[in-house]
């Protein structure tokens, strides 16, 4: 049997929770240390863990979206987590859910949440989840007040995965969307069906169509979506293998979506991004990414028009590319390696 330095117990309930630590897991496994992954139904993760050399426990997505089911869900997580705990001794627990906490606090392992939303904005996590926690992990644009317990840095999570020390863009991952070095857009539909998404709005319908008819006459147009499509936007699907999505977002001409995660992707990438929904203003690190370095643009739900006018003002700058890499290369140098600030966390805290 091997042995293991020790156990690092992650939680990942989003594709998103599993980019966002994957050059992480990879240091800390090189260095010695077991992963434990436990993961839950949610869009393409379980795609994204497969044929990972780690022990992975697989969570049935929840059922129901009543607060009634949410509770049982979380105590259910909770109970799977409990017996986690006590088969693998972890010595630490990290992730994005409260559930890490409340079981950290009640076996006394440390629980570490990564995070980069203002508190304001994902209260309940902040309420039962970082008031329990050992540390938040969290940019320094990121407010959580009033809880104390933050460890900020200079950097986003998607520079964990995303920084140029771990992340080469492969053109050839993106060959079969460009015929004959066409451009090319990916716009995204988040699902916006979390507790924090209550009552926000993002691209219907009725836009997603302008949307299109705006920039087939410049390119193709392929659909990233987490919700169900509606018939006359199924023609636009992307098909493409989940973990090549990070290169077809760095070659693609714009960026158009209504989630938050692959507009800060697409930024850091330094592809143009544009946000429609009803968080813009309201998250201080897509702020930051926006009116700190310009690489990425965020248009509130009460405005089409302005991302329509936007849109043509970025088709139509020449050197669209040379300036976002530009950009990019001042954010990159503003900004710290976050994979090994992370790891480098989680070893010592481990010998608390």
């Amino acid at each position: 049997m091997k042995q293991y330095a020790d156990t690092f117990l992650f939680y990942l309930g989003h594709p998103a929770h599993y980019h966002n630590i994957s050059v992480v897991i990879k240091k800390l496994s090189a260095k010695g240390f077991r992963i434990v992954l436990v993961a839950r139904g949610k869009d393409v993760l379980f795609d994204l863990l497969k044929g990972l050399p780690y022990e992975i426990v697989y969570l049935s997505p929840r059922k129901g979206k009543n607060k009634l089911a949410l509770v049982r869900t979380i105590l259910f997580r909770e109970l799977i987590l409990f017996r986690l705990c006590l088969k693998y001794k972890p010595k630490m627990l990290i992730g994005t859910d409260i559930v890490i906490t409340h079981i950290g606090k009640l076996l006394n392992i440390p629980a570490v949440i990564l995070n980069e939303d203002d508190a304001k904005e994902v209260p309940f996590l902040a309420k039962y989840g970082f008031r329990y926690a050992t540390a938040v992990f969290a940019p320094n644009s990121c407010n959580i007040q009033p809880y104390q317990n933050k460890i900020g840095y200079m950097g986003y999570h998607e520079l964990a995965y995303l920084h140029p020390n771990y992340f080469t863009p492969d053109k050839s991952k993106a060959k079969q969307l460009s015929k004959d070095g066409e451009d090319y857009f990916i716009l995204r539909f988040a699902e916006l069906t979390a507790h924090h998404d209550e009552g926000k709005n993002g691209i219907d319908l009725t836009l997603a169509k302008k949307l299109i008819a705006q920039l087939t006459p410049f390119g193709r147009v392929y659909i990233s979506s987490e919700r169900k499509l509606e018939t006359e936007l199924e023609p636009y699907r992307i098909f493409i293998e989940p973990k090549d999505m990070h290169h077809v977002l760095y070659f693609a001409k714009l960026y158009i979506g209504d989630s938050q995660t692959m507009a800060a992707e697409a930024a850091v990438l330094g592809t143009p991004s544009i946000r429609f929904n009803d968080f813009v203003g309201k998250l201080g690190y897509l702020e930051e990414l926006a009116h700190k370095y310009n690489l990425s643009i965020g248009i509130p739900t009460n405005k089409p028009g302005l991302l329509f006018d936007e849109i043509d003002q970025l088709l139509s700058n020449k050197n669209l590319k040379k300036d976002f890499e530009h950009r990019r290369e001042i954010m990159l140098r503003a900004t710290v390696d976050v994979a090994e600030l992370w790891t480098n966390y989680f070893i010592e805290k481990r010998k608390a």
